[in-house]
């Protein structure tokens, strides 16, 4: 029954085109009188004053029907959603988030058709799906490289970093898309997010603690060690079942900030065991504080809920928290890559090592026999 006036909106709207349709043929056609001379010839070369009022109108009523069409267009993209008070309870995330929530949608097909339409997942879904495409191109670009080009060690580590980068973007983006799917369905998806999270820090660590301490193989393998141990604490937290609700929030961001400044154990070993000035060229920790800030301040944004919290129903569709916390991820893990790179470049090689590891060995030796 709503829809009827619509519906004859739509048939007055037809009808008056056929009839101005109808009236613009009369017009064209070229009838004949007795002098041989057609009356289109003449309506072209003295159009009449109504002729002329006409077209005007014809003219003046094109971008209305634009505008009412948009309208309509938007009615049927926006018009399934529902305000949060009309949310069931394990949909409630966000109060400061007061309209544009997609309702439960019990069916796969329709919460992968969601992706197309406007609602306050919109961003949060897209941003992290085109991250996830932008690390897939990379990742077989670097790994369809010839080994003259890109050694197998640099494929296998770059390699793991993309994995995890892939990975908890893909998660993240699975998530939003499916969490109004069911409860059951949310559930499974947001644990599947949060340790998505700690398999991106474990594999940031991985490549930066290999090239970082090419030469002290101990030190490499007692981070890598920790940092395994560490994530899987975390990938541990993330089962329990309250991880995942809104009294949680703060929790979850302080907990995946203390694994990630975990970080800055082994970067200030690093600037201690090499120097200060050799760390922050060749080996490229700038861009370990650039993507440490990145993602303590996104973590921030996301558990203090801004700007949303500032002005609750304002950011419902664009630019809330999570949005710019996605973004901030995904540049985060852009510049962790360009960093990986520039130390990469500048890795000793084995022989290095073993010149390095010779030296010492022999002093050892010397103070004990001597």
């Amino acid at each position: 029954m709503e829809n009827e006036p619509l519906v004859k909106n739509y048939d007055s709207d037809e009808q008056d085109v056929r009839r101005r349709l109808l009236a613009d043929r009369t017009i064209s056609e070229p009838n004949h009188d007795k002098d041989g001379q057609s009356t289109y010839s003449r309506s072209r070369s003295t159009p009449s004053g109504d002729e002329k009022d006409d077209s005007i109108d014809t003219v003046l009523d094109v971008p209305t029907k634009c505008v009412e069409q948009a309208k309509e267009v938007g009615k049927l993209v926006v018009q399934y959603v529902v305000d949060h008070t009309h949310l069931p309870h394990w949909l409630l995330d966000n109060e400061y988030l007061v309209s544009g929530h997609r309702p439960p949608m019990p069916s796969f097909n329709q919460c992968f058709a969601s992706i197309f339409r406007i609602h306050t997942e919109t961003v949060n879904i897209w941003t992290h799906l085109v991250g996830t495409l932008i690390f897939v191109i990379i990742f077989f670009y670097l790994v369809t490289r010839p080994s003259s080009e890109v050694p197998i060690e640099k494929k296998i580590t770059f390699g793991l970093f993309f994995l995890g980068a892939i990975t908890c973007l893909l998660f993240s983006t699975l998530y939003h898309t499916l969490s109004c799917h069911s409860q059951q369905v949310s559930k499974v998806f947001s644990k599947l997010d949060y340790c998505g999270i700690s398999i991106l820090i474990i594999a940031s660590f991985i490549p930066w603690i290999y090239y970082g301490f090419y030469c002290e193989f101990g030190t490499k393998i007692a981070y890598l060690l920790i940092t395994a141990l560490l994530g899987s604490g975390c990938i541990i937290a993330s089962m329990w079942d309250k991880f995942a609700t809104p009294e949680y929030r703060t929790c979850r961001a302080l907990l995946f900030m203390a694994f990630g400044l975990f970080g800055f154990v082994p970067t200030c070993h690093y600037v201690l065991l090499f120097g200060f000035k050799y760390a922050f060229t060749t080996g490229a920790a700038q861009w370990l504080v650039v993507m440490a800030l990145l993602y303590i301040t996104g973590a921030c944004l996301y558990a203090a809920r801004i700007p949303e919290r500032l002005a609750p129903g304002y950011f419902d569709i664009w630019f809330q928290s999570h949005q710019i916390f996605h973004i901030f991820v995904v540049a985060a893990a852009c510049v962790h890559y360009y960093g990986l790179c520039v130390l990469s470049m500048h890795q000793p090689n084995f022989n290095d090592c073993r010149k390095g590891i010779a030296p010492a060995i022999s002093n050892v030796v010397n103070s004990v026999f001597n």
